[in-house]
């Protein structure tokens, strides 16, 4: 598994991220906003509290209760496609 260590929302649904291997690319969320709990991300100060998850070393957002794969995320930043 990837470690994030680092997030930052540059606008909306746009995020720098930097993993313990010192990668870090821009991920491009847009495709998820607007679905599902995704859905929470409508409101931009909502999106902007990204937070790095001390446990599952991930990015989330409300309390936890939106998370996604650091694996994922690692794949988005290397290749420009994020696994599914």
């Amino acid at each position: 598994m990837h470690n994030i260590i680092k997030a930052e929302c540059l606008q909306p649904y746009k995020i720098r991220i930097r993993f313990s291997d010192n990668i870090e690319g821009v991920v491009d969320l847009s495709d998820l906003a607007g679905k599902g709990v995704f859905k929470f991300w409508n409101d931009p100060e909502n999106f902007k509290a990204v937070k790095i998850d001390p446990q599952t070393n991930t990015i989330m957002w409300d309390n936890g209760n939106i998370d996604l794969c650091p694996d994922s995320l690692y794949e988005e930043v290397t290749t420009g496609r994020m696994k599914q």
